[in-house]
């Protein structure tokens, strides 16, 4: 851990000196009491606001204390820990694809796109990318776990992931962080810093904030002995899985010379294949991308945010707020590699007498050719991500028992792409055939012979580092993409309590909600001329626009009767216009009951609705490649184009939601919740892209329609699949949550101690998860080591034990994930994978006791006994690829 050791007392010592200095300052700063009033209440799962109230619909709350555990680089990471969500990546792998960098949230597995992310109850641009919230002002996170449409609108069909930001935050915060893999990699500085203060008398009240991290990532994959050069191939997992059919430097495919592979100097040795199987090799020199390309992609991000509230009156207060975030690199990224499909002539400039002789002596003309072109086309990204979203709001309060607010947000969202090193399809032909000038006796192109001013440079492709840079320069190009989504919301709502019954006051809020998005994307000159060989992006352009009505209930049915000591009913529904779909409703009723002290159990039924968003909907033609495990070749592993897009004919998904649990919090106890909640959540009409290996396997168990996606050759070979957005008919899943958690004096446990213990213990336990097309229904609970798939593990538990005391601090968590399969929709006779503990350790050290007023160290190891994920675990969801992470840093409050 040597750049630990170099690093930790740069990191610390500067906020600590800092603190020093300022001591007295800090004394004399006091924190504020907290002021609540009933319009500052936010019930995450329901628009009634009224102080108390217990929503029906299960709401986990973390506060930032529980967010800092295993300090993880942003809100989104510290969520996937939660065993609620799965996460798209492992918690510190970001992948390498056009979205590296992204960090999103998926409850249930469900998709992304069908969990709600709002920031205090309004809509956010970036979508569902929590890189764009400076952790630094987030004062806590709600997260429903049930559908909550009616409540917010399309896209709640998962739940809803609320952010709590700390506006009315006093005084001044810095931070400082450093981290490092076992591996002596991915390191990374985090700095953030938060001030906040009155103006105008105390009516008002200002705060800013923001970080900044800077990750240098995992370069290459195969930097992880588990991880890189691993795929299914011939019915299991193998290690070191290269090419068969290309090369460093060229490899002959086919006449005399056949698995012949070019030296640096032009001439031929035999090339060590390894094992073959189809197009893959196992062991041997089989080059692999894996070699070069990320396994954590370096990034580096900055986000802000300053709010101003401000009370005209006792009556009326207006908040305003902007926020900002840009995240952007440039690093290595996949090759543009031949994997025979060139066609070499015995005539080409560059083959040597020796080999051109052996071709004729054979009566052979021309050979077939692979190549890994790590010293021609192998591309860089360079990304950017831009988000701006500011918002003005209004709330008041008139007669005795009623509040009101109206907002409106606009927000931009721009991701901006190059990507340099692509082979360009006419170029790279005419340069690689290359003939000797029978007038000049140089190399020049064949098409040069005819047309001098062509322009051509002729390739040299014998042997590694052979390309002049030239040639290079000509037959590559850089795809590009501009693009920008734009978000207009607006709404107006009304809640308040018009009579009372004998159990209690009746609560009503009703609201107008309307909301604009479109996009725009832009690409390049050589994109749009569709003139790269494989890879290029695609212009997009659309808009939709939805007007919304919703009201909301709740009824005190009875109340401090035997068993029905507090029987409430709450009922939600909301109509959403969309200039797209038309008009669809969503809806929700749902019921609580103390039935004895403590113990209370709530139920709820919804119909919850998600229509199709921008890129489902506008998406033209992308590009991409992956290996398939083809069950008409026996399980062959395939490297296959897929071309994905979007549909404009998409029709809305609807969302049957039924939740049933109870709480427990016995009097006899104090500090002790209990929860348990049954969850079943059937989705019609799914909007979704079908994975290529799942559209393969559904055609072959003769889903004819998805057949029209998968296309082959005339002797059955897969050539592309089609992974465009489509309509499927169903998922289904289903299972329990449960929660204990409990925090006492630490002297009830050990006489005589000092501090506060706190322990909590959360599970879920899926029973399915199932996606139905309407010919084949296939499951994926257990299916959780295949990152491109929908796995989720039987069974997730994390124990969390903490204890904070008058200086010293400390927090031990386990995080475990049950047995199951790597994938289990293709035979793989390894397939199983064993249960997983991981154990974090968290560490903290308050320095006001040595003089130094308001600093904080702190250090935290992330699976901290080094454990190996499965084999094969790229981009997995679950495991963690990274290895041990120490986090060291400072906080310095004023």
């Amino acid at each position: 851990m040597s750049r630990l050791n170099r690093n930790l007392t740069y990191y610390c010592s500067a906020i600590a000196l800092m603190a020093c200095a300022t001591s007295v300052h800090a004394q004399e700063a006091g924190a504020p009491e907290d002021a609540a009033s009933v319009d500052d209440i936010v019930v995450t799962a329901s628009r009634i606001d009224r102080a108390g109230f217990e929503a029906p619909t299960p709401t986990i709350h973390l506060s930032a204390e529980d967010l800092s555990v295993g300090a993880r680089p942003n809100i989104a990471a510290a969520l996937n820990d939660m065993p609620q969500f799965r996460a798209t990546t492992s918690a510190q792998t970001t992948g390498t694809n056009t979205g590296a960098g992204n960090a999103p949230v998926d409850l249930r597995g469900l998709g992304i796109n069908r969990t709600l992310v709002l920031i205090d109850g309004r809509r956010v641009s970036s979508e569902n990318d929590l890189n764009a919230v400076p952790s630094v002002l987030v004062k806590s996170v709600d997260v429903v776990t049930g559908g909550a449409s009616a409540a917010w609108g399309s896209g709640a069909v998962a739940g809803v992931v609320n952010i709590g930001i700390d506006r009315y935050f006093t005084g001044g915060k810095l931070g400082a962080e450093y981290g490092v893999s076992s591996y002596d990699d991915a390191e990374q500085e985090r700095f953030e810093g938060a001030w906040g203060a009155d103006f105008a008398d105390g009516r008002g009240h200002f705060v800013i904030g923001g970080e900044y991290l800077d990750n240098e990532g995992v370069i290459p994959k195969a930097s992880r002995p588990n991880i890189g050069r691993w795929a299914t191939v011939n019915g299991a997992l193998q290690p070191d899985v290269g090419f068969a059919n290309a090369a460093y430097g060229g490899l002959i495919l086919s006449g005399v010379n056949r698995g012949k592979v070019f030296n640096p100097d032009g001439t031929l040795r035999p090339f060590d294949y390894g094992t073959v199987s189809g197009t893959n090799s196992i062991g041997g020199e089989g080059p692999s991308n894996d070699d070069l390309s990320p396994l954590v992609t370096p990034q580096r991000r900055y986000t802000g945010l300053a709010s101003a509230v401000y009370e005209i009156n006792d009556k009326l207060r207006v908040t305003a707020d902007v926020r900002h975030s840009r995240m952007w690199n440039d690093y290595v990224w996949f090759g543009d590699h031949d994997r025979g499909d060139l066609t070499i002539s015995i005539d080409n400039a560059f083959l040597s007498s020796t080999i051109k002789q052996q071709m004729a002596a054979a009566g052979q003309t021309s050979f077939t050719f692979g190549r890994f072109n790590s010293d021609l086309s192998y591309s860089t990204i360079d990304f950017e991500r831009v988000t701006t979203q500011a918002t003005l709001a209004v709330d008041g309060e008139f007669g005795d028992s009623w509040r009101w607010g109206a907002y409106y947000s606009h927000g931009e969202f721009e991701n901006n792409i190059d990507t340099p090193g692509f082979l360009l399809k006419t170029e790279f032909a005419n340069a690689v055939d290359s003939v000797i000038d029978p007038v000049s006796g140089r190399a020049v192109c064949r098409v040069t012979l005819t047309n001098p001013n062509s322009g051509c440079v002729p390739i040299n492709l014998f042997g590694l580092g052979a390309p002049s840079q030239e040639a290079i320069d000509y037959v590559t190009g850089t795809p590009q993409q501009r693009a920008t989504t734009k978000l207009d919301v607006a709404g107006v709502s009304l809640r308040g309590e018009p009579f009372s019954l004998p159990a209690g006051d009746v609560s009503i809020a009703v609201g107008l909600e309307a909301r604009k998005e479109q996009t725009d994307q832009r690409i390049g000159e050589l994109d749009a001329a569709k003139a790269f060989k494989t890879f290029s992006f695609s212009a997009m352009s659309g808009e939709f626009s939805v007007k919304e009505a919703f009201a909301e209930v709740l009824v005190p049915i009875v109340k401090d009767l035997p068993i029905l000591n507090d029987l409430q009913f709450n009922a939600a529904a909301r109509i959403s216009d969309y200039d797209t779909t038309g008009s669809i409703w969503s809806w929700k009723v749902g019921a609580t009951n103390e039935f004895f002290p403590g113990f209370r159990g709530r139920m709820t039924q919804s119909r919850d609705i998600r229509s199709a968003n921008l890129s489902e909907l506008f998406t033209t033609t992308t590009t991409g490649w992956n290996n398939i495990n083809d069950p008409a070749k026996n399980g062959a592993l395939v490297y296959t184009l897929n071309n994905g897009g979007g549909n404009p004919n998409l029709r809305p998904e609807t969302a049957d939601t039924l939740t049933l649990g109870v709480t427990y919090s016995p009097p006899s106890i104090p500090g002790l919740n209990l929860s348990l909640d049954y969850y079943d959540i059937k989705i019609d009409d799914v909007i979704t892209t079908i994975a290529p290996q799942d559209l393969v396997n559904r055609c072959y168990n003769g889903n004819l329609d998805l057949c029209s996606k998968v296309e082959r050759d005339s002797a059955g070979n897969l050539v592309r699949t089609m992974s465009t957005y489509v309509n499927l008919a169903e998922y289904h899943t289903d299972g329990i949550d449960a929660e204990a958690s409990y925090a006492s004096d630490a002297d009830l446990w050990v006489p005589g101690a000092t501090g506060r213990v706190t322990m909590r213990l959360v599970g879920t336990w899926v029973n399915s998860l199932t996606t139905d097309d309407g010919v084949t229904e296939i499951e994926y609970v257990e299916s959780q080591g295949y990152s491109f798939g929908l796995g989720v593990p039987k069974l997730r538990v994390n124990a969390s034990l903490g204890w904070k005391g008058e200086v010293f601090g400390a927090n031990l968590r386990a995080r475990y994930i049950s047995a199951g399969d790597y994938n289990s929709t293709v035979a793989i006779s390894n397939n199983h994978i064993d249960a997983f503990t991981y154990v974090d350790l968290g560490l903290t050290a308050d320095l006001a006791h040595y003089g130094a007023n308001g600093v904080e160290l702190y250090a935290n190891a992330t699976n901290l006994f080094d454990k190996d994920p499965p084999v094969g675990s790229l981009y997995s969801p679950y495991y963690d690829v990274i290895g041990r992470y120490v986090t060291v840093g400072a906080r310095y409050r004023f």
